[in-house]
C-alpha cells in the first residue's frame, strides 16, 4: 500500500508537506500542492481511514444498523431518506448487519449510528453512549444525552386500524401478531388490546390473536388457520403488510374472497401492497421522512447541537380489502 512517505520521497519533500497538500492546507504553495496531488494520484494513493480517525477522531462515516432481514420492501425508503439527508454533507453511509459490526462504534470505524436492530441490547447501546458515541434509535425508548429517539406512532396507527374495522361493522376479529422481540410489533399489539377492551363496553366482539413474525410465510399460516375456522365473514388486522400479502397468496387458492369473506387491513403501506387486488387497506407513514430525520438528528448529535426526540405520525389508507359488514 502506498504511504505518504512514498509520495514524499518521489516529490522530494517532507512527509509534513505531503500531509498539508492532502488536507488542503494553505501552509504550502499552490504549485507544490498540485505537484504532490498529481504524484499521489499517479501512485494510486488511498488515505488510511484508521489513521485519519485516530488523528482527527472522525471518519465522516455513519452506520445504519438494520435487523437481518431486508425483505418486505420496508427498508429501502428509510435508506433513501438517509441518503437524501446526507447528500449535501461530507458524510457517507454504510449499512451494517450482524454482531461483528457492533464493534464499529467503539473502534471508531463510524462517527455515529442509526439503530433499527434488536440485535443491539439496551445495555450495549447505553455503554456506547456512556463512552461518548452518538446514536439515534428507531426501535426503542432510551433516555441518554448521546441517544436520540425517532419513533413511529405505532399505537395511533394500530388504533386507527381497529377503529376502521369496527366502524365498517365487523365484530369477529383476528389479529396477526408481529415478531415478539420487535418494539413496533409490541407497541401495535398493546394498542390493539387496549382498543378492543374499550370497544367491548359497547359491542359484542369475538377476538383472537394469531402468532406471526412480520414475514410472508407467517401470513400464509395465519390465513390457513382462519380458513380452517371459517364460519362467517371476519376481519383481520395484520400487524404489517408483508404478512397481509402472505394471506393474499394463500387465499387466492381458496374459495374465500378478500373483501367479501375475509376483510384485511395491514400496516406499513409498503410498495408491493399497492399492486395487490383487491387494494389493501393499510396504515401509512413516511419511511423516507423517518430515515431523513434520523440522519439529520445524528449529525446534530455529532456536532453537539441541540436535538429533540421526534415521532413519525400515521394515517389510514382505505382499500377494497375491507368492506362494510
Amino acid at each position: 500500500m502506498v504511504s505518504m512517505k512514498d509520495i514524499a520521497k518521489k516529490a522530494g519533500v517532507s512527509i509534513a508537506t505531503v500531509s498539508y497538500a492532502l488536507n488542503g492546507s494553505t501552509k504550502i504553495t499552490e504549485a507544490t500542492a498540485e505537484k504532490i496531488l498529481a504524484i499521489a494520484k499517479d501512485l494510486n494513493y488511498v488515505p488510511n481511514a484508521a489513521a485519519r480517525s485516530l488523528k482527527k477522531r472522525e471518519t465522516k462515516i455513519i452506520g445504519i444498523f438494520f435487523i437481518p432481514d431486508y425483505s418486505g420492501g420496508f427498508f429501502g425508503q428509510i435508506l433513501q431518506g438517509i441518503y437524501d439527508a446526507l447528500r449535501n454533507t461530507e458524510y457517507e453511509l454504510i449499512v451494517c448487519n450482524g454482531k461483528n459490526s457492533h464493534r464499529f462504534l467503539p473502534e471508531q470505524v463510524i462517527d455515529g449510528a442509526i439503530v433499527l436492530d434488536v440485535g443491539f441490547t439496551d445495555e450495549e447501546l447505553i455503554k456506547n453512549a456512556d463512552l461518548g458515541h452518538k446514536i439515534v434509535v428507531l426501535d426503542r425508548e432510551l433516555e441518554h444525552p448521546n441517544i436520540n429517539q425517532i419513533l413511529l406512532d405505532n399505537k395511533a396507527g394500530a388504533t386507527l386500524a381497529i377503529d376502521y374495522l369496527l366502524e365498517e361493522g365487523h365484530r369477529k376479529l383476528y389479529i396477526v401478531r408481529g415478531s415478539e422481540d420487535a418494539y413496533d410489533a409490541n407497541q401495535r399489539l398493546l394498542a390493539v388490546r387496549q382498543a378492543i377492551e374499550q370497544y367491548k363496553r359497547y359491542y359484542d366482539i369475538e377476538y383472537k390473536e394469531i402468532e406471526g413474525d412480520f414475514d410472508r410465510p407467517s401470513g400464509t399460516r395465519a390465513a390457513e388457520i382462519i380458513v380452517e375456522e371459517y364460519t362467517e365473514p371476519c376481519a383481520v388486522f395484520s400487524l404489517n403488510d408483508n404478512m397481509a400479502i402472505g394471506m393474499y397468496d394463500y387465499l387466492a387458492n381458496t374459495k374465500y374472497r378478500i373483501g367479501e369473506h375475509i376483510h384485511i387491513i395491514g400496516f406499513d403501506n409498503i410498495e408491493l401492497s399497492r399492486y395487490v387486488t383487491p387494494s389493501l387497506a393499510t396504515i401509512d407513514y413516511s419511511k423516507r421522512k423517518w430515515g431523513a430525520l434520523a440522519a439529520e438528528n445524528l449529525l446534530k448529535l455529532i456536532a453537539k447541537e441541540p436535538v429533540k426526540n421526534e415521532q413519525i405520525y400515521t394515517s389510514l389508507i382505505k382499500g377494497m380489502s375491507v368492506q362494510k359488514r
